[in-house]
């Protein structure tokens, strides 16, 4: 089996759930706390399989998440492209970080996407923000461990087993 079809459906499943948790309601409270999941997924798959996730399947997958949430069309996209963009240009260097440095790198890079986000609303007239604007890229780094290990636990355990 190649490499690019090998777990195609924990690749699509995991997408899918990204833009579930994405639309899933939470209350008000909760709101700003909700990390980034489909950039955290993002952040996996080009560490793991660059070969599945590009710019131009961050474009599509950004571009889903705008049309999905009604949120100014390449938002997402721009986005996506961004992260996708600095893990794939760092990948080599972040998959043989210990775990606590790889966080750090993740929140690094969900760091900058709150920039870009900021950036992005700023341009369209909405820059009302408060500290609770920052909080979703530090939810995103604690949770990227349990995430990372997740994730690779699923992927191994659908491997093709060699005779």
């Amino acid at each position: 089996m190649s490499r690019v079809r090998e777990g195609g459906w924990l690749f699509w499943i995991s997408l899918a759930l990204g833009l579930v948790l994405t639309v899933v309601a939470v209350p008000e409270v909760w709101r700003p706390y909700r990390p980034f999941w489909l950039g955290l997924l993002v952040i996996w798959w080009a560490l793991e399989t660059p070969d599945r996730i590009g710019l131009g399947m961050a474009f599509t997958l950004g571009l889903t998440q705008d049309i999905l949430i009604g949120t100014l069309l390449g938002e997402h996209a721009f986005r996506l492209v961004a992260i996708a963009f600095i893990l794939l240009r760092f990948r080599a260097r972040l998959r043989f970080f210990p775990m606590w440095q790889q966080a750090l790198a993740v929140l690094a890079i969900l760091l900058n996407d709150r920039v870009l986000t900021l950036a992005i609303r700023s341009i369209a007239g909405d820059i009302a923000i408060d500290w609770q604007f920052w909080m979703a890229p530090v939810v995103g780094a604690v949770l990227w461990p349990w995430l990372f290990l997740m994730l690779d636990d699923l992927r191994r355990r659908n491997r093709p087993r060699e005779a």
